[in-house]
């Protein structure tokens, strides 16, 4: 029987009449675990399916976070991240830490890179199924895991390694924890507190105070509307005394060690600038985090949506559920039963995260915690169905539809345009606007879609699926329908991700570099611009003018490694002896032609609007490797122990 019928048929027999207590009770069981499956097998099939590379890791934020994880393995310092040496306060340690333990087993390799998130992103979703089935029941809970597994934003946010779908999952579970202590059937509520507080305490290992503010506020909004706020016994069955001391057993030590190891403790002042260095709280905390919301963080080196783009994205972050947002506005919070305090306490908590970031600066992921709370809403109103339900399907039908004509036409439409080189060509460019998550989106042309040939025509077939099943079907059979085509879908788009790979990695430099004899790599302007070459070269590069944005804090410590070279450092050091070798990109090597002049550099490889340059000849390849230049001294090269996938 084909999955879709077979999902059909279990969820069908709601009515078990006749059955004996112990044989319903066996059905429920098995039908639930069923669900749970086909939820797991969905999701598996868009995460784990979309781990394997290509696609490389991505410069940028993608290939940093990796290489930190590494660094961490190699250096044994599982307290401190460094970039090239350099003190890296930014982030909470968690992810790295997932990452390098997975690299201790599995190896170095971006695909092993990459499982923290894909299992993350699959636990997510199974838990806001299972979350749904103790709140709503089976129907319900199978759908808002179909919901949580299959959006666009949640797929989207996930292309890189940040620690944002874990903190999701924290989050979601100390929810369902909060509800569970105070549940008047649960018999173990005390257990139900410590997973509560295990949960706070591993946020703030994720994403720091974020982990604890969304559900404390959304735990505390929803007590007072639903008046329990005052009452004793809330406060017996939450145990907040034993949940602090886990959560700071959990949490604690770090941040402690932390500090003491990265001086100095204590900084009084809101002052922040180039050059200013005042240890690691005050960085983590007042200027990653307080100055940060207030939008006065320095270096800026972020960019925020505008507030009304911030709350409509999510029509398409929760795509395609978000035809049945509408339904919801049919359901009851009245905190009467577990299904109306589900509801409540899922509109306060997503409530409160969209207003916190409203007041806030603003990413187009930063939302995510939010992604459970309106699936388990969607999922309560599909259960019910009812008109709303059944316009948004046709809308849907109607979407897909309109959807699927213009990948067709588009596909149609290039299908006798040349495709020299690789798709960086046919991109236009807008750094200004890189700062944002779909930044990158402002660069597609009309050109550029005749590289994207296959990847459209999966697309189109995706849409088609989602078409006929949504103007064909309802209810169950339409969103089953919906599930199937965004899973073609996403891989689709990994797809398209596998032919923007020369211009979004630069991995194909990282190669050349590799085959290339032994040489000092130079990172021109930014780590973050080339981090890919860095992970995949295992080399530790000096930068050219890089003391900015992210490392510019860190370029400040007391301690710092010499690995920033000026113009005049470098020209010094390329029109020496020894063999080095200098990543840039197309517009930057005009610079470089100005500063040492033409005759003193060649090109070795090309990629992506990217140039990998050498300053000897290939002839001149037994040159020693640079060890220590008159003006500064250089950490010591890793090109012989590169990292292979």
């Amino acid at each position: 029987m084909p999955p879709l019928r077979l999902a059909h048929f279990v969820l069908a027999n709601e009515e078990m009449a006749g059955q004996d207590l112990a044989t319903l009770r066996t059905d429920l069981f098995s039908r639930r675990w069923f669900l749970l499956f086909f939820v797991f097998l969905i999701a598996t099939a868009i995460y784990v399916g979309c781990v394997v590379s290509p696609p490389s890791l991505m410069d940028d934020v993608d290939a940093v976070q990796t290489q930190i994880a590494k660094t961490m393995l190699t250096s044994g310092d599982w307290v401190t991240a460094r970039l090239d040496g350099v003190l890296y306060l930014e982030k909470a340690p968690l992810i790295y830490w997932l990452m390098a333990f997975l690299y201790k087993i599995f190896g170095v390799a971006d695909w092993v890179a990459r499982l923290p998130v894909a299992l993350a992103a699959i636990a997510l979703a199974l838990l806001s199924a299972a979350f749904g089935m103790w709140a709503f029941g089976d129907r319900a809970g199978f759908y808002a895991g179909l919901c949580m597994s299959t959006c666009v934003g949640l797929f989207l946010f996930t292309r890189i390694q940040i620690p944002d779908v874990m903190l999701t999952f924290t989050i979601a579970l100390a929810m369902w924890a909060f509800l569970r202590a105070l549940d008047e059937e649960e018999k173990q509520p005390q257990v139900w507190a410590a997973i509560l507080a295990a949960s706070l305490g591993t946020g703030l290992l994720l994403k720091s105070l974020v982990g604890i503010v969304f559900p404390v506020a959304a735990a505390l909004i929803y007590l007072f509307l639903a008046k329990q706020l005052l009452s004793r016994r809330t406060w017996r069955r939450l145990r907040p005394l034993s949940g602090s001391l886990i959560v700071l057993l959990i949490a604690a030590p770090w941040h402690v060690l932390a500090t003491l190891r990265n001086p100095p403790y204590f900084a009084w002042t809101l002052q922040s600038g180039p050059g200013l260095y005042h240890g690691f709280l005050w960085f983590y905390f007042v200027n990653e985090q307080l100055l940060r919301f207030l939008n006065l963080r320095y270096p800026r080196d972020y960019n925020t949506v505008p507030r009304l783009y911030f709350w409509l994205f999510h029509l398409l972050w929760l795509f395609p559920w978000s035809v049945y947002l509408p339904a919801i506005t049919k359901l009851s919070f009245k905190p009467v039963d577990r299904a109306g305090q589900t509801r409540l306490l899922a509109l306060c908590w997503a409530g409160f995260i969209l207003i916190f970031f409203t007041f806030s600066t603003t990413q187009e992921y930063y939302s995510m915690p939010c992604y459970p709370a309106l699936a388990l809403l969607l999922g309560s109103a599909m259960a019910a169905e009812g008109q709303w339900i059944h316009r948004g399907t046709r809308v849907l039908g109607a979407i897909t539809s309109v959807a699927a004509l213009a990948a067709i036409a588009i596909a149609f439409a290039v299908r006798d345009l040349p495709t020299p080189g690789d798709i960086s060509s046919a991109l236009s460019h807008h750094p200004s606007a890189y700062t944002l998550s779909l930044g990158h989106m402002l660069d597609l042309t009309f050109d550029s879609f005749a590289y994207l040939r296959l990847p459209l025509c999966l697309a189109g077939a995706a849409f088609v699926l989602g078409a006929v099943g949504n103007l064909r079907w309802s209810g169950m059979r339409a969103f089953l329908a919906s599930s199937l085509m965004m899973v073609l879908f996403f891989h689709a788009a990994r797809l398209a991700l596998v032919v923007f790979d020369p211009y979004l990695s630069s991995r194909p430099l990282a190669e050349a570099l590799r085959s290339a004899p032994p040489g000092k790599l130079i990172v021109d302007h930014h780590y973050y611009y080339f981090s890919s070459v860095i992970f995949y070269t295992d080399q530790d590069p000096l930068l050219l003018n890089g003391k900015f944005n992210n490392l510019e804090y860190g370029a400040a410590a007391p301690g710092a490694p010499a690995v920033f070279l000026t113009d005049s450092e470098f020209k010094d050091l390329w029109t020496s002896e020894n063999k080095c070798y200098l990543v840039v990109s197309e517009k930057g090597a005009d610079r470089i032609e100005t500063l040492v002049g033409k005759e003193h550099f060649q090109t070795v490889a090309t990629s992506g609007g990217k140039l990998l340059l050498t300053n000897l000849p290939a002839k001149h390849s037994s040159s020693t490797l640079l060890t220590a230049p008159v003006a500064f001294s250089l950490p010591s090269s890793s090109a012989e122990n590169n990292v292979h996938d």
